[in-house]
């Protein structure tokens, strides 16, 4: 297979698995860490610096505690489909199967993104210093093959999947172990909830930090991310709350932001086919240009919700009379609420009084990318390891 591009590693890696939160991992790890810290431009890449902050010691240890008890070990060789348009989703995928006690190999984005060659060089200058890890550790690049994939497949005791429901229908059509486990990250779907009694409330630095924050969760995926917001929902949604929000996030994205020229006619575009589409559409609204669209709506009762999906700063909007609308709402492709001035606690015994089938997590603004060993209703490492009993 001679398509095959070895980014880090080879072909041959070990199969004898290691303990869930090894050692050997989290020293690795730790270091990975700190080489990635050091690097001149990670400031310029915010999810880089999340990579770096995530796999400190310190943090690893913190997750360890959960299983220091149990007899854990990983399950043999996992096989990583990584999204095409989010730069290091594939890194977190690798650590979560690495700290299960996995060798991994990890398919990696195949758009060119800088992220990947600053992670990868990082890798580099520490693998070394860890045989063990090295020797279970290869990062992959190929184009379109399913002569390869398929390869992988059959070799392959675990398969963590991501990239939406077309990805991993494809992938379910290549042969696999009989005990073979996948792990799906299919398309989903996320929403905010405001409160705007607490907007008003906010200080002028409270409210820039807000702004900033819910920058961070949709503008710097370019809302690509599941975790992304599609789905303003206002509670005490006041015109004046509003206002001082959405201009506070024209301002950030106005100093951040850089609006392709191919983005802003997508989203002229999409606004003429949601008017189209939509007879619920109450008003539009413009600002700064085609930095924000909002289009708010009169109802959401016969709206297919999920489908309302946008990008580079295409908001929805409704107000909410109760929270008990949610219900209505959510359906098993919802994942994550992100909330300012809301009780987290009031959502969730919402979800779970009312067995509602969606939603997993349920963050403030800011967190929307902070993933996490717990992500999409999964416990990873867990799923990704077997316990060895006795009686």
């Amino acid at each position: 297979m001679s398509n095959i591009e070895y980014l880090i590693g080879s072909e041959r890696l070990a199969k004898r698995v290691l303990p869930v939160y090894s050692d050997e991992a989290i020293n690795f790890l730790s270091d990975l860490s700190s080489e990635l810290l050091h690097a001149s431009n990670i400031r310029a890449y915010p999810d880089v610096v999340s990579v770096a902050y995530w796999c400190r010691k310190g943090n690893l240890l913190k997750l360890r505690e959960v299983y220091h008890s149990i007899n854990r070990l990983g399950r043999g060789l996992a096989f990583h489909i990584a999204p095409s348009n989010i730069p290091v989703n594939f890194v977190f995928s690798y650590f979560f199967s690495l700290l299960a006690g996995n060798a991994n190999i990890v398919r990696v984005p195949s758009k060119p993104f800088p992220q990947v060659d600053m992670i990868c060089n990082a890798f580099r200058q520490v693998l070394p210093q860890h045989p063990q890890i090295a020797e279970r550790t290869a990062f992959v690049a190929y184009p379109v093959n399913n002569e390869i994939t398929a390869a992988f497949c059959k070799e392959a005791d675990l398969r963590i999947i991501w990239g939406g429901d077309q990805t991993v229908a494809e992938m379910r059509q290549y042969p696999v172990k009989p005990k073979c486990i996948d792990i799906v990250f299919a398309d989903r779907y996320s929403i905010c909830i405001l409160n705007g009694d607490a907007i008003l409330e906010c200080t002028a630095q409270d409210l820039k930090n807000l702004a900033e924050n819910f920058y961070n969760d949709t503008y710097l995926m370019d809302q690509n991310a599941c975790s992304s917001p599609q789905l303003i929902l206002w509670r005490n949604g006041s015109n004046e709350a509003q206002t001082r929000f959405w201009d506070a996030v024209e301002k950030e994205a106005g100093n951040r932001y850089k609006l392709q020229g191919m983005t802003a006619v997508e989203k002229y575009i999409h606004l003429c086919e949601d008017a189209i589409e939509y007879p619920e559409i109450q008003s539009f609204v413009r600002q700064h240009g085609n930095l924000l669209y909002r289009i708010q709506l009169s109802e959401l009762s016969k709206v297919e919700t999920t489908a309302l999906r946008g990008k580079g700063g295409y908001f929805y909007e409704y107000y909410l009379e109760d929270l008990g609308e949610l219900c209505a709402l959510i359906n098993a492709k919802y994942q994550t609420i992100t909330y300012f001035g809301v009780h987290p606690e009031e959502l969730r015994q919402i979800i779970l009084n009312n067995g509602l089938q969606g939603v997993d997590r349920i963050v403030p603004i800011g967190s929307a990318m902070n993933i996490g060993v717990f992500w999409d209703g999964y416990d990873i490492v867990t799923m990704l390891s077997r316990v060895v009993c006795t009686s």
